[in-house]
């Protein structure tokens, strides 16, 4: 090996010892920065410890969305625990040689007042040791800590819609972290602890108009021309807390035709139960401003109940269960009594 070597440097004129420890000296050099550069391309090695103003660590970041050089993109006079939908803040990872590829988080926070608003029925539910939120593919979102205003959440978007993969739990951690910082800025809780599981993401089926949305005894009534059954299918969450949702959809066209949530963390939405309007079905109130929205107690705590219809695409766009007030009562009966509720209708 030596003599070979010795050969070629020969053969280019390195023929003296000087001349061959310049030449020695110039590959080094050259092995060494391109070292530098797969470093500096390929790791976080000189960049920053957080993102954001302290939104997250670059290790939870690196959590959510893998290795790689992290760099932030931030509106001017951006404060990471403001309620500004005008501010925003975004960090990516850049992945391979030239950076070209890569994921990006960006910060936010907000004030719930919704019922419907922060359920997905594929989310990815926990509620332990002080960490409640859930987890989609296109982001997360977390509760302050007990203490801090209701409705006021943190969230995190991943700007996709595809699978979460490996990365949900990743994911938990960031938005957790985010709103641990949140709270820790309004001196109202600290940073509870990533949570350790998340429900599983519940699977698209067929649905059973029997025992819709998974919910045993609700038989539900639908449009006389509704005859198609294998056009609709449901989707619902695998767990009822924080938020339980699902959605009966088109197949054809995507679109969800029913909607069901139910909210049993009373600090999901910043909605005051003794602003309910008047009384509903049984002992629930009316909430909110529209008829989508009723509010009762279970077990001591203030629990939502929300139902929409959307118009029905193959029903000349007409509602596939005409019978509202039907649909309600059955939807209290059963999701209060999967919930563990007292008999919210007579």
């Amino acid at each position: 090996m030596g003599e070979r070597v010795d050969a070629a440097l020969s053969k280019r004129g390195y023929t003296t010892r000087a001349l061959r420890l310049r030449a020695a000296g110039v590959l080094l050099a050259l092995t060494a920065g391109v070292s530098g550069v797969l470093l500096f391309r390929l790791t976080n090695v000189l960049g920053p410890d957080s993102v954001c103003g302290g939104a997250a660590s670059a290790d939870a970041v690196h959590a959510a969305l893998g290795p790689g050089r992290i760099s932030e993109e931030k509106s001017p006079g951006y404060v990471p625990t403001a309620v500004d939908p005008r501010q925003h803040c975004r960090a990516k990872v850049s992945f391979g040689l030239f950076g070209d590829t890569g994921q990006s988080v960006s910060f936010g926070l907000s004030v719930s007042r919704s019922v419907g608003a922060e359920s997905r029925p594929g989310a990815r539910l926990f509620t332990e040791d002080g960490a409640v939120g859930s987890v989609t593919p296109g982001g997360a979102w977390a509760l302050l800590p007990e203490g801090c205003p209701t409705g006021l959440m943190a969230s995190v978007g991943t700007g996709h819609d595809g699978e979460d993969g490996d990365h949900a739990e990743g994911i938990a951690r960031l938005v957790v972290e985010f709103a641990g910082l949140a709270a820790k800025d309004r001196n109202c809780g600290g940073t509870p602890p990533a949570p350790k599981t998340l429900s599983p993401a519940g699977a698209e089926q067929p649905v059973d108009w029997n025992n819709l949305c998974g919910l045993p005894g609700m038989a539900v009534t639908r449009a006389p021309d509704a005859d198609h059954d294998d056009r609709y299918r449901q989707q619902a969450t695998t767990a009822f807390s924080p938020v339980w949702s699902c959605e009966v959809t088109d197949r054809p066209t995507g679109r969800p035709v029913e909607s069901f949530v139910v909210i049993t963390e009373p600090r999901v939405v910043d909605l005051a139960a003794e602003a309910a309007r008047s009384t509903a079905f049984g002992r629930s109130r009316w909430s909110g401003d529209s008829n989508e929205d009723v509010v009762t107690t279970c077990r001591g705590r203030t629990t939502y109940f929300h139902y929409e219809q959307h118009p029905a695409p193959a029903l000349r766009s007409r509602d596939l269960l005409p019978d509202t007030e039907a649909v309600w009562t059955q939807f209290l009966t059963a999701a209060g009594k999967a919930i563990g509720c007292e008999p919210i209708v007579p």
